[in-house]
This record gives C-alpha cells, structure tokens and sequence, in this order.
C-alpha cells in the first residue's frame, strides 16, 4: 500500500512516502522543514499567524509528491504545538479540509507509542535488551522503554528544543549560566517523570529526531547529510558533551555552518543537545544509537490498521471468521488471543480486515503493539 505521513512538529514539518508491505516500509520520499510552528506557544499559548503560513506553505510543496506517488492512505499526526496552543483544532481542521490529510492531533501518550513503533520497526523483535527510546522534540520529549518489540514505559515531557531555547538561551552565544540553568531543569524533569527502577534497567539508547541524528552527521562530519550513514550511528557520551560546549561557545551565525548540522537547526541545536545529555544522564547511559526510523515509520507501519484514528493490535484469524453481534459498531474487536502464535504477551486482541461487522473477516497481519488505544 502506498502510504504518506505528514508529521506537524513544533520545530519541523515532515513528510515521508512509502510503500508499505506486511510492515516493511520502502521510502520513496522523505522531506523535512524547519517551520517552528510553536514559536512563541509556550508564552502565548496561541500558534502564531506567521508561523501557520509557513508550515501551510510546506504542506503546498509536499501535496506535490503525495499527488505524484498516488497515495493511497494520507495520513497527518499534529504534536505538541498543535495541542498545547488555544487555536490548535481550528488549524488541525484547517490542515485536513484543506490538503485532503486524514490528519489529527494526537496526545502524548500516543505520541510515545508511534515513536517506539517507528525506532524499534527494522530491529531484531527477539532481542531482549532492555531499550530506551528518545524523541527529542520542538516542545516535548518522549521517554519510551521497552525490551522484544513490546513497550513496557512511556511518558511525554514537556521539555523541548523550541520550548527551552524561549526559556533559558536569549543570549548568543548562549551564557554558559544559562546553559547550565537548563540542564538542571530538564534534568529534573527527566527523573521526576520516569521511576529509578525503569531508568535503572535500561542497557542502551535509540534516539530519534533531529537533535540527535544532527549530532550524528556533526560527529561524522557528513556534509551534505545523508541518512544512510547516519542511520545506526553510536555517538558516545563524551563526544556528545565536547559537540554540545563547542556549540553553544559558538555565535548563531558560525553555528549554522558548522559541517553536518542544517543551518536551519541551529537556533535550537544547543539545547537539543543539553536535553539528550541530560537523558542519558538521567539513565545512566553513557552512548546512544541515531535513527532516522520515527514516528513517521510508526504510522505507516499501523496505518492499515488504523479505521478511524486509533491504533490496534492483530493476529491472524482462519478464513471466513464471522465475528459476533457487535451491535452495529464497525470494526468488530473479540476478547484479548489467548494462543496468539507470535505474541503471547496477553495484549493483542483480534481486529478483522472488514470496515463492516457483517462481513467475514480475513486475516490480518500480527503485529506486536504492547499499547492499545480506542474501543475494546
């Protein structure tokens, strides 16, 4: 299936198309904008009329490639801006009626839960390392932990490139004051929002998002960036650290031209930096491994089973399955498999192929989705 996923960020504006097959994505098309939707959000509460007009304009641009690859499900997810500001359902209206996007605003919990979707898609499902995945954002971070493919801890934070740079950095080059005064906030945020015994059982880092696939490409020096040599980078602790100082000792101007980092980056690149120290710190870990899988992968690899919105976990059925009286709610969902072949954690239910609860339902591919939104 042909699939398009527009992501609206705080700090960017993302588009990925791919095809999507029994959850193997292949991407034909991958973009993303610096638009700063939620500038000024944290202080106005409101998305500003400037910054609408410039993620409007880049939904033009991408309509383009959505058009050109014939789409066949176009889907939108709108974050932290988007459900922080007073105006954020009158443009997430405004975003779908205009560009024919099955687009939405989604909350943080399902925001964690598409991300670790997304970073864990491509990875070994029987790999039982413990694993910490990190979304570092324009307005807010997510925490997600999980081990097999299955998330056991998620939070979202409220601490975020766009939202801490307004808070803290106003001089530039940044004050090292003021740099400090900002690790030390979201070092508590940090560790107020996930118990020691999750940090402490955590053994390794993905880190998704521009923050730390741009340490990437600084660390490797890729000029022009490309994602193929990012994807799976380890950048230790130190290093990150020595890229971070060197970084906010520079003025915003020599930051933008700095190898490896898109100059469009650079207003928020050092407090990007400080939140993912301070994540790892908070964690005990002391590396963490770049991807460019996220949460754009965790939509398209759910959004043929996603009717209405709302995420859902599956296993394969017998053909035909008729199920019972669902008393004309569409998509009938049964009780939780309890010899699921694949996933016998005890969470998947059985959700069918058919939008209409009369029509025998056909097999559906397993998928192992440990959290479940929506009706069950």
């Amino acid at each position: 299936m042909r699939v398009a996923v527009v992501d609206v960020g705080t700090n960017s504006t993302r588009l990925l198309v791919a095809e999507v097959t029994d959850g193997a994505v292949e991407e034909l098309d991958r973009r993303s904008v610096v638009t700063r939707l939620g500038d000024g959000v944290d202080a106005t509460g409101r998305l500003a009329d400037d910054a609408r007009e410039r993620v409007l304009a880049t939904l033009e641009e991408y309509a383009e490639s959505i058009e050109r690859h014939r789409c066949e499900r176009r889907l939108g997810v709108l974050t932290s801006a988007v459900r922080d500001a007073e105006n954020g359902a009158a443009f997430t209206a405004e975003v779908r009626e205009r560009f024919g996007l099955d687009a939405r605003t989604i909350g943080g919990d399902e925001e964690a839960q598409l991300t670790y979707l997304g970073a864990t898609a491509a990875r070994d499902p029987g790999d039982a390392t413990p694993l910490l995945v990190v979304d570092i954002g324009g307005g807010s971070t997510e925490l997600v932990t999980g081990a097999r493919g299955e998330m056991d801890f998620h939070v979202s934070t409220q601490a975020g490139v766009v939202r801490h740079s307004e808070r803290f950095l106003r001089d530039d080059p940044p004050a090292r004051e003021d740099v400090e005064a900002l690790a030390r906030d979201v070092r508590a945020v940090f560790e107020e929002a996930v118990p020691p015994e999750v940090r402490e059982r955590v053994q390794a880092a993905v880190a998704v998002a521009g923050t730390a696939t741009s340490v990437a490409a600084i660390d490797a020096r890729i000029e022009p960036y490309d994602p193929a040599r990012v994807e799976g980078r380890v950048v230790t602790s130190f290093r990150l650290t020595e890229i971070s100082d060197n970084l906010a000792a520079l003025p915003l101007g020599e930051r933008r031209a700095v190898p490896g980092l898109h100059p469009d980056r650079a207003p928020t690149i050092v407090a990007g930096t400080v939140l993912l120290a301070q994540v790892l710190h908070a964690f005990g870990l002391d590396r963490f491994e770049a991807s460019e899988r996220d949460i754009l992968w965790g939509v398209a690899t759910t959004s043929h089973l996603k009717p209405d919105g709302h995420l859902w976990t599956s296993v394969r059925l017998p053909v035909p399955y008729r199920p019972p009286d669902t008393g004309g709610v569409e998509w009938a969902v049964v009780p939780p498999a309890a010899a699921c072949p694949t996933h016998r954690s005890g969470r998947c239910r059985i959700i069918g192929a058919s939008r209409r609860p009369d029509h025998p339902i056909g097999p559906s591919r397993h998928v192992p989705l440990p959290v479940l939104t929506g009706p069950t």
